[in-house]
């Protein structure tokens, strides 16, 4: 499955939460829609920035878990909190070659047709919006990959 979401999107955070007992292989790209979440990038590139000291799923989930924290200083604390080297991941957060992973993930949603946060890609079929009940059934009943 390939996500396409926004980590300031309150419908992304849902979809994470329904997708968090689902053991499905997920491919996360960024897909920040800055027009209706100004954060959405420096969120994008915070979790990046933590991928680089292996800890993209974690940084990735805390921010989920928790949108009313998202401004600077509790992304630093996320940071220190998973134990980063807080010097390093400042740096690479505000880096050219960061933020143009996240760019890359954004052209390549336009490409595939993403227009709303999230989008997920189930065997190359769009499902944008939440997930629905469905959708996850199949998810979590799916066996050796097949769904």
């Amino acid at each position: 499955m390939i996500e396409y979401a926004d980590f300031e999107c309150p419908y992304c955070a849902r979809a994470h939460e329904l997708m968090s007992g689902v053991a499905v292989r997920r491919l996360f790209r960024h897909f920040p829609v800055v027009s209706k979440h100004p954060r959405a990038r420096v969120l994008a590139q915070a979790v990046e920035a933590a991928a680089l000291q292996g800890a993209f799923w974690e940084m990735h989930d805390s921010l989920f878990e928790d949108q009313g924290r998202l401004d600077p200083p509790h992304l630093w604390e996320r940071a220190e909190r998973l134990g980063l080297d807080l010097d390093r991941f400042e740096e690479d957060r505000r880096s050219e070659a960061v933020a143009e992973r996240v760019e890359r993930d954004f052209r390549s949603g336009i490409r595939a047709g993403v227009t709303t946060t999230p989008t997920l890609f189930v065997q190359g079929d769009a499902h944008p919006g939440v997930p629905t009940t469905e959708l996850i059934d199949r998810l979590a009943t799916a066996r050796n990959g097949t769904l």
